[in-house]
């Protein structure tokens, strides 16, 4: 395609070069530039793109987009290279990915997942529902990016918007007729979705998260709440319809706050989407749903009790995209389960061993309170916090997890960069707060777990919490294999 044809309708201050040059390939990873491709210089959490200029265009970049002047540059061929000025380079990426792309979405309904807790079961059981009801849907969140019969790792929860455009592109191919998003606080904020127009977005919840990056719970909050509104200076549009969760007092506000047609959803009377009798034991979760479309007794596989909101998320956001009830209710029975979400792991002693992705206070809590649930004997938990992260919720985690557990191994879940030591301190001082005397601190996550498996008895469950469905760890710069499932197995027999 043309550059002309690609930076047309952005806003441009300064251009410099051949408007007519045939570009290639887009990338705004220096490492990635092949020969006549377009760099695009982004500002990042912890790199800038624009230190990498020079590196893509030694690489062949024919065209530089940046938010900086950039002097006049020879390229390999000994052409000058194409420079591009503009006020934000995210937004150009964003509009210059959906013309590479020819707007893949032009034959697909989009909705989008939001929310602290709950996005990735949401999404797998809307998934389910979709397929019952003969659709074909993909799915780009936490676990996996997946359509037809294809799984791509997931690196993040949400693309930049440049992989973002190309995976729905493979999707609208495949002909996918669906995508779920998992759409992250950090891709609000970085403008990765501004060009998607949602039919349907989906409120989980809101609780403490990612202040490393937002600083507050209101940035926080307002950066989710960006889903759900138009915003027509930076592109965004608000849904056609918006699922909410009527029972966080956030989602109330998100009701007053959004132009789209609103669906409730929660335990109140008044709520669009509810459910009664909710009663959970290990052969999964049973309730009576109550919709516009109709009522019905419903069995889930899913373990906890919380999951009755991600079933009437799942549910809302179904009707919302005008699904029959039956569908809905096919949809939900047939999933068997979410990877590393109260993931009940089998083993030689039917010990009730669970894996479950709970790294913040409020995932860890409605994940203990859930177990709780499932054993008349102990709750043992293992868990640590990652490094590099907010360091606030270390210690109230700690204390979650002593009022919580009847004994508490305290060890590393992702330190990255940091010294595990002084992660598992913080914790510490939460459970120390909570009164607990019976607690373990061992740094090396597979001795945590093995211990905390050999000292439990029959009657006892293990909940190893945080990594959930990771099949790693990082230990400063290096991404180890790791799972706490496997790892939790082998430790029967060990």
């Amino acid at each position: 395609m043309k550059l002309s044809q690609l930076i047309d309708g952005i806003t441009i201050h300064d251009f410099q070069g051949d408007p007519e040059m045939e570009i290639s390939g887009i990338t705004y990873d220096s490492r990635f530039v092949a020969p006549g491709g377009l760099f695009v210089a982004l500002k990042g959490h912890s790199q800038d793109g624009h230190d990498f200029i020079r590196d893509a265009v030694s690489k062949g970049a024919a065209a530089v987009i940046s938010e900086w002047p950039v002097p006049a540059i020879g390229s390999l061929h000994g052409e000058g290279v194409a420079r591009v000025q503009v006020p934000d380079s995210r937004e150009a990426l964003s509009r210059i990915a959906l013309k590479f792309f020819d707007t893949p979405f032009k034959n697909i309904n989009l909705t989008g997942i939001t929310g602290t807790n709950g996005k990735t079961t949401t999404a797998y059981l809307l998934e389910s529902i979709l397929i019952a009801a003969g659709k074909q849907p993909g799915v780009i969140g936490t676990i996996n990016y997946r359509f037809s019969d294809q799984i791509l790792e997931a690196p993040v929860t949400t693309p930049e918007s440049l992989d973002l455009m190309q995976t729905l592109r493979h999707m609208a191919d495949s002909a996918v007729t669906d995508v779920i998003m998992e759409v992250s606080s950090h891709s609000l904020d970085q403008g990765r979705v501004r060009d998607c127009p949602f039919r349907v977005a989906i409120f989980t919840n809101i609780s403490r998260d990612h202040l490393d990056y937002h600083r507050s719970m209101d940035a926080y909050f307002e950066t989710k709440a960006r889903l759900f509104r138009s915003s027509p200076g930076d592109g965004a549009n608000s849904p056609a319809r918006a699922v909410i969760n009527a029972d966080d007092p956030k989602g109330l506000e998100l009701i007053r706050l959004t132009d789209a047609q609103v669906m409730t959803y929660g335990i109140g009377k008044n709520c669009d989407v509810r459910a009664e009798n909710v009663k959970v034991s290990r052969a999964g979760l049973t309730a009576r749903l109550i919709t516009p479309q109709g009522d019905a007794e419903i069995a889930s596989s899913l373990l906890g009790v919380f999951d009755i909101y991600n079933i009437m998320a799942a549910t809302g956001g179904a009707l919302s995209l005008g699904i029959d009830f039956r569908s809905i209710c096919s949809g939900l029975t047939r999933l068997k389960g979410v990877p590393g979400r109260l993931e009940l792991i089998e083993n030689s002693r039917a010990l009730a061993l669970i894996v479950d992705y709970a790294h913040t206070p409020d995932a860890l809590l409605k994940a203990l309170e859930a177990v709780r649930l499932l054993t008349d004997g102990r709750v043992i938990t293992v868990f640590g916090c990652g490094g590099d992260r907010d360091r606030g919720k270390r210690s109230e985690m700690g204390r979650i997890a002593g009022l919580n557990s009847d004994r508490v191994f305290i060890t590393s879940d992702n330190p990255r960069t940091e010294d595990p030591a002084t992660i598992a301190a913080q914790i510490e001082a939460g459970v120390i707060e909570s009164g607990l005397k019976d607690y373990i601190l061992d740094l090396d996550r597979k001795k945590a777990i093995r211990k905390a498996v050999k000292t439990a008895g029959n009657g006892d469950l293990v909940l190893i919490a945080g990594k959930g469905h990771e099949n790693y760890q990082i230990i400063g710069n290096e991404k180890k294999a790791f799972d706490d499932r496997v790892v939790a197995a082998e430790a029967v027999n060990s």
